[in-house]
Parts: C-alpha cells; sequence; structure tokens
C-alpha cells in the first residue's frame, strides 16, 4: 500500500511558476516510477510527466514540454513537479500516481492515487 498527498496547488498568474509536491508513505518509494496527471474543466485526466524509480528518466506531455520539470527526492520519499511559463489552459486539479512500470503514461498502468490540489491559472 502507497499513501500520496499532493500540496502546492494555488491560484496563480499566466506565465508565473508553481512547484507541487507529493509526498509518499508507505511501501518503498523507489520501487515505483512516479506521475503527474492533470483533469481540466471539461475535459479528461491527462498525462503530464513521469520519472522513473531512480529519477533517471523521465517523459512528459507534449502540451508540457520545455515548461514542466519533473523530479523526486528519493531520500525524502517526494516527487515534485515544477511549472513555469504557466497558461490558463495548465488550470487543472493535479494527480500524483505511483506505478510499477518504467515510464507508464496511462492513467490504467497506476495503482495508486494521490487526492488531487487544484491549480488554477489566471490571464
Amino acid at each position: 500500500q502507497v499513501q500520496l498527498v499532493e500540496s502546492g496547488g494555488a491560484l496563480v498568474q499566466a506565465g508565473g511558476s508553481l512547484r507541487l509536491s507529493c509526498a509518499a508513505s508507505g511501501r518503498t518509494f523507489s520501487n515505483y516510477a512516479m506521475a503527474w496527471f492533470r483533469q481540466g474543466p471539461r475535459k479528461e485526466r491527462e498525462f503530464v510527466a513521469v520519472i522513473s524509480r531512480g529519477g533517471s528518466m523521465t517523459s512528459y506531455g507534449h502540451s508540457v514540454t520545455g515548461r514542466f520539470t519533473i523530479s523526486r527526492d528519493n531520500a525524502k520519499n517526494t516527487m515534485y513537479l515544477q511549472m513555469n511559463s504557466l497558461k490558463s489552459e495548465d488550470t487543472a486539479v493535479y494527480y500524483c500516481a505511483a506505478g510499477s512500470e518504467i515510464l507508464p503514461v496511462e492513467p490504467y498502468q497506476y495503482h495508486y492515487w494521490g487526492q488531487g490540489t487544484q491549480v488554477t491559472v489566471s490571464s
């Protein structure tokens, strides 16, 4: 069992930056790839970014490539999403998830999910 708790969501202006955190507890954090998904208004759940167990491999959704950076600190059992150059279309509830594959990008590949944190980008 893995418990995930997101934090850091806020109201920010377009062009601004924000860092989200996901704290994990339970089973060994380093055993899991970690990912961020988001669900904006009137949209389905969207893949944002994933980082491999050791942090050496990452993959990003097309809409965030070049603007967002995913990272993890296994010693702290915490995963992060640094979001820069935020756009109004980034407005969504952001969820962290833990999975057992190397770089899974589909929601069904994840077994553990956080409760979500709201990011709102104003323009």
